[in-house]
């Protein structure tokens, strides 16, 4: 809830939903995916997302807000999981599609992968907001337990990929590059363009990655609402901690 370009914006309303429902909605519909659960923070601000997810029957847990990476692991240390698909809050047009797609990808690797990703830092072939990163349990623990930067311990990843001596990574791209369209919300900006985008599905829920895809490139006036909107560098830290 404390976002600090967009305050409150996992709860905030797209149709007829708060931003974090059309999360878990859309990632459960993955067929690859056992169980989604939201990791969420101790701070008070955030007892309204305990709330909200006690309320809807989600499983979740609170942990650091700044030790992100230990949120993560204990969070998948405590349901168990062997493969953690990591999801951030602010992506509520994640497509279930793509998801198993990306899922299968690094299920199916030989030899097997620590971990995959669909973007990695300058380097992105789909909109922002389809992002999806993989990784082993093991390989979550390492980081979890050698990481020492900032950004390593707040954006949970990237100590896989700027070690890739360490581990046996994969970048998963797409063709053709869809990386310059901006479907995140992390400022007003992009939660007008969503709320535009989900407006024109009206009502529906299920709509694909494609069918977004279609609608922008249809009406190319959408993407220049957040146009000039400037995605985080992924080494930014929050200056609040």
């Amino acid at each position: 809830m404390a976002a600090s370009r967009l305050p409150g914006k996992v709860l905030k309303e797209l149709g007829d939903k708060p931003m974090l429902a059309w999360m878990v909605v859309r990632a459960r519909r993955a067929k690859l995916i056992d169980e989604v659960v939201v990791a969420t923070t101790t701070d008070p601000e955030d007892d309204v997302v305990a709330f909200f997810c006690e309320e809807q029957g989600y499983p979740f847990y609170r942990g650091s807000m700044h030790d992100v990476l230990d949120r993560y692991y204990q969070a998948a240390r405590l349901f168990e999981a062997k493969v953690i698909v990591r999801l951030t809050a602010d992506c509520p047009l994640i497509d279930p599609g793509m998801l198993d797609s990306n899922i299968q990808t690094f299920l199916d690797a030989d030899p097997p992968l620590d971990f995959a990703a669909n973007r990695l830092p300058m380097e992105r072939t789909v909109p922002i907001g389809l992002d999806t990163e993989v990784c082993t349990f093991a390989a979550l623990e390492t980081a979890w337990r050698e990481a020492k930067e900032p950004h390593h311990r707040e954006h949970v990843m990237p100590f896989f990929y700027e070690h890739p001596e360490r581990f046996n990574n994969l970048h998963i791209t797409h063709e053709p590059d869809y990386g310059y369209l901006r479907w995140t919300v992390d400022t007003p900006e992009d939660w007008m363009l969503l709320k535009k985008i989900v407006a024109h599905f009206d009502g529906r829920d299920d709509f694909r990655w494609e069918e977004v895809l279609a609608l922008v490139q249809a009406h190319p006036e959408l993407s220049e609402i957040n146009a000039e909107v400037e995605h985080k560098d992924y080494r930014e830290v929050d200056d609040r901690r």
